[in-house]
């Protein structure tokens, strides 16, 4: 894969209960296409995922929320788990970073129950979404429309439903991301 990505930098806000494959696929798949990734943190110096309802491994932690702004990076990805966004979503400050990279028009990709804290910091009205289907109440309250599809691109934004769509929910980050 050519390095369409050289010289972007993207984090990834994750902390503990991260679905392990939805942050580990991608963050491969932005470093073969050239970006140099952060794994972005509320504190720590290792964050613990999971394999659904079982642990899986711990993930080192680059940079804590008090160590970054949004304006350090390029883009933003949000890794699923229902533990990881559901913590995220508490914490005003991982809300504050999110909500930089919107009003800086900057790509954000989320997968499964990442588009949690997108509802939380206020940034999916109007906007067409995919998620974990237990989410299609919570984005459509908070003004998005839901669709049921694999990967789907709306001003930036790019949303995929699970672990099986990760070629495609990858796919189109990186092109995303590119642009």
């Amino acid at each position: 894969m050519a390095q369409e990505l050289n010289n972007r930098k993207v984090a990834i806000l994750a902390t503990d209960g991260f679905e392990q494959v939805e942050l580990t696929e991608p963050k491969q798949a932005l470093e073969k296409a050239g970006a140099q990734v952060h794994v972005v943190a509320p504190e720590g110096d290792t964050i613990q995922g999971w394999n659904h309802y079982d642990k899986g491994d711990t993930v080192p932690v680059d940079c804590t929320l008090d160590q970054v702004n949004a304006s350090d990076y390029d883009a933003l990805v949000l890794p699923g788990g229902v533990i990881n966004p559901d913590q995220l979503r508490m914490n005003d400050q991982a809300i504050q970073f999110i909500k930089a990279f919107f009003a800086d028009s900057k790509p954000v990709a989320a997968i499964c129950h990442g588009p949690w804290t997108l509802v939380e910091a206020d940034v999916v009205k109007g906007r067409t979404v995919t998620s974990w289907p237990s989410l299609k109440t919570d984005l459509s309250n908070a003004g998005a429309t839901w669709v049921d599809q694999e990967v789907v691109v709306d001003q930036g934004l790019v949303t995929s439903r699970n672990p099986k769509d990760l070629p495609a929910f990858n796919r189109k980050m990186v092109e995303e991301f590119c642009e």
